[in-house]
């Protein structure tokens, strides 16, 4: 089938069929005498692979890698297992970090709520935490 055929079947832009295929993603089609490309079948369930192995959070060379070892006819459950492991801590690791800013935003927004605008000078105290000069002046100290 031809590449218009391919994307029309697999919901696939043609232009990500083609980067797939330069990233090594797809193998290279035959060519029609005219140079068209003609992808057999198979490659129909290999795009589905991709799509749900980006759906998992998996990376084009995490996939590249489970396709190559399938390609030289190693079952890729066990390389899936681990990508999957080490995608599930990254995005972990992630939530942590948004925990925390979130933690911060709350903090700067509490900050925000209790200052008087007309006490801002400089850069803004909200953000960095300055005091204003009026009131380390009236022996307030800083919000």
């Amino acid at each position: 089938m031809r590449i218009g055929e391919l994307a029309e079947h697999t919901s696939v832009p043609t232009k990500t069929i083609r980067f797939w295929e330069s990233e090594g993603l797809l193998p290279e089609p035959e060519r029609t005498a005219s140079g068209y490309r003609n992808y057999d079948d198979t490659v129909v369930d290999r795009i589905g692979f991709i799509r749900q192995a980006q759906t998992a959070g998996l990376t084009l060379t995490q996939i590249r890698q489970i396709l190559d070892v399938a390609d030289d006819g190693n079952p890729p459950c066990e390389h899936v297992a681990v990508a999957v492991a080490d995608r599930l801590a990254e995005v972990d690791a992630r939530i942590k970090e948004l925990q925390a800013m979130r933690r911060h935003l709350r903090s700067l927004a509490e900050r925000a709520g209790a200052q008087d605008p007309a006490d801002c000078e400089g850069y803004c105290s909200i953000i960095t935490g300055a005091s204003s000069m009026s009131e380390v002046a009236a022996g307030r100290g800083g919000a």
